[in-house]
């Protein structure tokens, strides 16, 4: 393993002697003392396991997240729910991972934006609701539209600013963002896409650029901080970039009011734009950050930081931390990523885990921090221990899949990781699908199929995806299409 990448796998620094639950020990009465710290969720969109300095990344800069990273934990085995957006974000909302949650793709429903979550499934936000939390959701969602059952203020959140639809959110320019429902215009102008186009007319591209949409998200997250700071709040926060704007033409697609450090960098300018757009990102942390410890919030609230998915090919940065694969990949470069939770007091500085996470875990964990029950079908585990350094509960198995073949080519496609083995099957449509196996612990890039050496190990990992794929009539495998003709 090379220098840049022995952070994958460091062990854990440090034990954590204040637990969130705590009393006196040895009394029959004994009464559990239950802190409801507030949590901030931030999340970045198609941001790779590589592009922050305390991941390796050499040259873009990120000194925020670097500081949170110092001053609380960093995991290095963390997943996302899939490697595409609405899916990933449907298995961080339901705390179910994708062979059992509802959206396992970037499918598009009518009127317009992404197929509509039921308002029936239970979120995280929901469970804060009740549990006394104010809940607020700024910046992209793509699980519904507004007056469908995917609309946010029909999952538990009190609050919405931002892009309901994720095609309207590849352009950080927009003409209009919604709060609430109601339809905002900004002054940006923008040419959209033709109806014909695979975009049904809901792309856009900013011919005058005012306003960018993630500063006007940084600006409504400190309101919503300032507006709830006597009363515990969840707070989601998922920022559009460092995706691009698809629809935007070759070396206009990363789109952010300005280059700053890196407009003479001998780069392309879509690599400059990026850069520029995830330095920006690193100073809304920060701003956010200097905003809690300001009202003296830091030490009762918990940052977490993540992304989606995978980055697509940003070779000159090394995105996805010389990994195999990319977005819409369920190798490691589409699925592992960064995991930061800062928590002054409560979580010892510089710390590193290896426990190994998925999205399906924060619905669990944010429970457990809440003082709330944690639902008794989710494929989470509460990772609150491995936050505060004390012996933590290990998965069997995660488990992955993506309806997503427009896009990646060969698809759907399966993945399983179970103790360092990692299998993972292409393209799982068909009955002789072929399944990949990999041992982490010696190839972490997935260089080395050893599936004919491994048997037993191929068998187990047969069982589980049998198992853990619950059909969806959404989002059919091709077999199971077959069948049903």
């Amino acid at each position: 393993m090379n220098h840049q990448n022995s952070h994958l796998f460091i062990g854990l620094s440090g034990i954590i002697s204040l637990n969130i639950f705590s009393g006196c020990s040895g009394s029959k009465n004994e009464q559990k003392q239950i802190y409801h710290p507030n949590i901030i969720f931030i999340l970045a969109d198609d941001m790779g396991y590589g592009d922050l300095g305390c991941y390796g990344q050499k040259l873009i800069k990120t000194p925020n997240l670097d500081l949170m990273a110092a001053k609380g934990i960093r995991f290095t085995q963390h997943y996302s729910g899939t490697s595409v957006s609405a899916p990933s974000r449907c298995c961080l909302m339901t705390g179910l991972h994708c062979g059992h949650a509802y959206v396992r793709g970037n499918k598009e429903a009518d009127p317009y934006g992404q197929l509509p979550l039921p308002d029936t499934i239970a979120t995280v936000a929901e469970l804060l609701k009740k549990a006394g939390y104010q809940t607020g959701m700024i910046g992209k969602w793509g699980l519904g539209v507004e007056n469908t059952s995917g609309d946010p203020a029909k999952h538990g959140f009190d609050f919405f600013y931002g892009y309901y639809c994720q095609l309207l959110a590849h352009n950080s320019f927009p003409a209009f963002l919604y709060r609430n429902g109601v339809k905002e215009n900004l002054s940006n102008e923008v040419v959209w896409t033709s109806k014909n186009d695979w975009t049904r007319g809901n792309g856009s591209v900013a011919t005058k650029r005012v306003t960018f949409s993630n500063d006007l998200f940084c600006n409504e997250a400190i309101t919503f901080i300032n507006n709830h700071q006597k009363n515990p709040f969840f707070l989601y926060l998922p920022f559009t970039i460092p995706h691009d704007n698809d629809e935007a033409p070759e070396g206009h697609r990363n789109e952010v009011p300005s280059l700053g450090i890196y407009e003479n960098e001998n780069w392309t300018p879509d690599e400059k734009a990026y850069a520029a757009m995830i330095t920006r990102l690193d100073s809304y942390v920060g701003t956010i950050l200097s905003k809690l410890k300001e009202l003296k919030l830091d030490s009762n609230t918990l940052v977490i930081f993540s992304s989606d998915n995978g980055a697509e090919n940003k070779n000159v940065f090394n995105s996805n931390g010389g990994l195999r694969g990319k977005k819409r990949d369920l190798f490691e470069g589409g699925l592992r990523e960064p995991l930061i939770a800062y928590w002054p007091g409560k979580i010892k500085s510089s710390s590193v885990s290896d426990h190994i996470s998925a999205f399906w875990d924060f619905m669990p964990t944010a429970c457990e921090l809440a003082g709330t029950e944690i639902p008794k079908n989710t494929d989470g585990i509460s990772y609150v221990n491995a936050l505060l350094g004390k012996e933590q509960k290990k998965h069997k198995f995660l488990y992955w899949e993506i309806m997503d073949g427009v896009w990646g080519g060969k698809g759907p496609k399966q993945a399983i990781r179970m103790d360092n083995w990692k299998a993972v099957i292409p393209d799982a449509g068909n009955e002789s699908d072929t399944i990949q196996l990999f041992d982490l612990s010696t190839d972490l890039f997935e260089t080395n199929n050893i599936a004919a050496q491994h048997p037993e190990i191929l068998n187990d990992m047969k069982d589980i995806f049998s198992k853990e794929h619950v059909a969806s009539k959404e989002f059919p495998l091709k077999r199971e299409m077959l069948k049903k003709n």
